[in-house]
């Protein structure tokens, strides 16, 4: 089954990034705005259950963190996808080094830039056109983050919650 793991934000972060989401993004559909902690990764049945335990003891050696967002940027030349820049933190650093070590396959491509995804998959004329705007405008929003969700892909591309991590927490 293919898995993702990330943090979805307070309803009003989502909001802000719905907005140009439902626009400029073809993604919008299949997943809330997020923060990707480990991108998408195949693993069978009996892995995942042993994948389980260390996301929790991950969650509970966390306290909840604020998150600052304070920009929109881009990663051009790269791709064409337009974000949220989220405060790189060691909070969130941490989960990310945490979930690419030991059982957890390492499947990242890129170095870890916290983000959340507004506009992806932009002809060059779009996204010369949106970024600009984009990036001239004033974002400042800050959330408590308190919880991370491990997720799993559907048959029609779209992602859901498999199991929910609250920070701090002891589980059994």
């Amino acid at each position: 089954m293919k898995y993702g793991i990330a943090i979805f934000p307070s309803k009003p972060i989502q909001d802000e990034a719905n907005a140009y989401r439902k626009r400029y993004d073809p993604k919008y559909a299949l997943i809330p705005p997020h923060i990707t902690l480990k991108e998408a990764f195949h693993v069978d049945d009996e892995t995942m259950k042993g994948l389980i335990p260390e996301l929790k003891k991950i969650a509970n050696g966390i306290e909840p963190f604020k998150i600052h967002i304070n920009k929109v940027s881009t990663f051009a030349p790269v791709t064409n996808t337009i974000y949220f820049k989220v405060d790189p933190i060691p909070q969130l650093e941490d989960m990310f080094t945490a979930m690419h070590e030991g059982k957890f396959p390492k499947n990242f491509k890129h170095t870890f830039v916290p983000h959340i995804t507004i506009g992806q998959k932009l002809s060059d004329g779009e996204y010369a056109d949106v970024s600009g705007s984009l990036q001239m405008k004033a974002v400042e929003l800050e959330d408590t983050i308190d919880r991370f969700q491990l997720l799993y892909q559907l048959e029609n591309d779209s992602w859901t919650v498999y199991e929910t991590f609250v920070f701090g927490k002891e589980h059994v």
